[in-house]
């Protein structure tokens, strides 16, 4: 059962308003300005991450994969140059491959 907090306006995905539609049920979506858009994602962004933290599933990350390549895209980066930076930090600081907890 969704909560009431669920039906506020949200983030969708673009195609998520037509799947409603044609599953027979209204619904109504506006467009945002890339900077009221970009406020909305880090909104989503914190959905979508505690979502991931209660279930673990691979399809949540996917969708935090997501909404980071648009924030980032918005801000003036793409995902290249995401994936650049993460791995010139990656290089500089070391991954999390070795599981390490700092005491």
């Amino acid at each position: 059962m969704k909560s009431s907090a669920e039906n506020r306006p949200k983030a969708v995905r673009d195609r998520i308003p037509e799947i409603i539609r044609n599953s027979g049920r209204e619904c109504a979506a506006k467009e945002l300005s890339d900077p009221e858009f970009l406020v909305e994602l880090g909104r989503k962004l914190g959905e979508e991450l505690a979502e991931y933290l209660e279930s673990k599933e691979l399809e949540e990350l996917v969708d935090l994969l997501e909404i980071i390549y648009r924030i980032a895209e918005l801000q003036g980066s793409s995902k290249e140059s995401l994936e650049a930076l993460r791995l010139q930090k990656k290089l500089e600081k070391g991954g999390f491959e070795k599981n390490l907890l700092l005491l």
